[in-house]
C-alpha cells in the first residue's frame, strides 16, 4: 500500500509517466527517411499486413495514403538526423493491429529492392519490420494488460 502524502503518483500535480512507445525507428531508418523527407516533403509508414509486400511497412509521402476508422495510429517516430527533428506517423490496419497490438515493433532498413508503391523502392533497399513482445509492465502500462 502506498502512502498518499509521499507517493508522487496520488500527487494532483505529478504528470503521469508516458505511455509506452509501440513504435521505433533504427539510425540506419532515420537517415534514409531524412533523405526520404528533403524529396519527398512529410512522410508516414502504413504496415498493412498479408503477404509479400504487404507484410513491409510501406512508406508513402503524408496524404497520399488515407488512413480511416479501418486503420490504428501506432505513434509518431522522433527522428533526429544532422540537427534535423521531425515526426513520421506509424499506422496499421485494425485487423493487422489485433495480431500485433503485443509488440514492439522497429522500423529497420535493409539492402534489397522495396515495394513498388513505397519510397524508398528506387534507393536499392527496402523497410523492415522488426519485433519483440512488449514487456508485462509495458503491456500494464499501454492499458492493454
Amino acid at each position: 500500500m502506498t502512502d498518499p502524502t509521499t507517493d508522487p503518483t496520488t500527487d494532483p500535480g505529478t504528470v503521469a509517466p508516458a505511455a509506452p512507445a509501440r513504435v521505433a525507428v533504427t539510425d540506419d531508418a532515420a537517415a534514409l527517411l531524412a533523405r526520404l523527407r528533403a524529396r519527398h516533403g512529410e512522410l508516414m509508414f502504413h504496415q498493412s499486413g498479408g503477404c509479400c509486400d504487404g507484410s513491409s511497412p510501406m512508406c508513402y509521402p503524408q496524404g497520399d495514403f488515407l488512413t480511416s476508422d479501418a486503420d490504428v495510429h501506432l505513434g509518431d517516430l522522433p527522428v533526429g538526423v544532422d540537427g534535423e527533428a521531425f515526426t513520421v506517423p506509424v499506422w496499421m490496419s485494425r485487423s493487422q493491429f489485433e495480431y500485433w497490438k503485443h509488440t514492439h515493433l522497429t522500423i529497420d532498413v535493409v539492402p534489397g529492392r522495396g515495394a513498388g508503391f513505397s519510397v524508398e523502392a528506387p534507393e536499392g533497399v527496402r523497410f523492415l519490420i522488426r519485433s519483440r513482445l512488449l514487456t508485462d509492465d509495458e503491456w500494464a502500462a499501454l492499458g492493454d494488460g
